[in-house]
């Protein structure tokens, strides 16, 4: 089947996530001479019948996925333009991926205005994939003063926490990396708390392609060690104790599905944590218990970090 045969049948299916596939310029029909127009516009109306932009005014949000990939090449596009632009000495880096960013800002725009719909159709399911690539841009550009209202569109959506969790880990790394510029060490201490080893393992095994293509996947191998400090701090609590068997907190990795740890392993964790001053304390190996400061024995991480 021809590529615009294929694509005309997703659409008129409302298939939005094969059809962004198609769409997208990591599709091999890029690498189609005959699809190489340099203006292509009558070779598609004869196929697809307008108005297809009618699409973004309807009640429902099964072609977001198109949206999506069609934002991605336009940021990928514009950053590679300005590089090209940089070292032919036409002009500066960040010019065309500024111009991206009002082209993303209009998509986000009808993304948050969508109150029409119900909360399973609403277009607002694409705020925070849009938010994330626009932060992507703002960070390259040096123009962080323009995330903080975007943090608090996503803030304020009731539905806030149910969108997927590798945009959600996104998200708050961005935000986090935001807090850190402006020296509000508290708010992203607020990013950094869960402890769920598992989930984060789980996570970062799904998308870890993902956050490689985001450059933030040795980030969050660094945030591991956060995790383990809060997980480690829910045993304290629960514990009830300043003198805690090191198997305590074995079995607390063992029930967060760590692989083949051991008392050993464990004890290594927590030496780490110790001398990185999140946990206040030290090991007594001849008893193998973890002795904690019976003041403060858990940090603020915004104090340690």
């Amino acid at each position: 089947m021809a590529f615009n045969d294929k694509l005309f049948d997703n659409l008129q299916q409302y298939d939005g996530e094969k059809s962004g596939e198609l769409l997208a310029f990591t599709h091999p029909h890029v690498a189609n001479a005959k699809l190489q127009l340099e203006n292509p516009e009558n070779l598609v109306q004869r196929v697809f019948e307008p108005p297809w932009d009618d699409v973004s005014q309807k009640d429902e949000n099964w072609s977001l996925p198109i949206l999506f990939a069609i934002c991605l090449d336009l940021r990928l596009f514009a950053n590679k333009a300005d590089h090209q632009t940089v070292q032919r000495g036409r002009g500066k880096y960040g010019e065309r991926l500024e111009k991206a960013a009002e082209t993303l800002m209009g998509c986000f725009r009808v993304c948050a205005s969508d109150n029409r719909a119900s909360i399973e159709d609403t277009k607002k399911w694409g705020m925070l994939n849009l938010v994330n690539q626009l932060f992507k841009i703002y960070f390259k550009i040096n123009k962080l003063p323009l995330c903080k209202p975007l943090i608090r569109a996503i803030d304020s959506l009731p539905m806030k926490d149910r969108f997927s969790l590798a945009h959600l880990i996104t998200f708050r790394y961005y935000v986090g990396q935001k807090a850190m510029f402006d020296g509000d060490f508290k708010k992203a201490d607020e990013y950094l708390t869960s402890g769920n080893i598992r989930q984060l393992n789980e996570v970062m095994e799904k998308h870890e392609l993902y956050f490689i293509k985001c450059g933030i996947y040795l980030i969050l191998e660094k945030l591991k060690i956060i995790a383990y400090r809060n997980l480690f701090k829910k045993v304290y609590l629960i514990k009830k104790t300043h003198q805690i068997p090191v198997q305590s907190f074995t079995r607390a990795l063992q029930w967060m599905e760590v692989d083949q740890i051991d008392n050993d392993e464990t004890a290594c964790i927590i030496a780490n944590l110790i001398c990185d001053s999140k946990i206040k304390g030290y090991i007594s190996y001849q008893h193998q218990k973890v002795v904690v400061s019976k003041q403060n024995p858990f940090p603020q991480l915004s104090t340690v970090i």
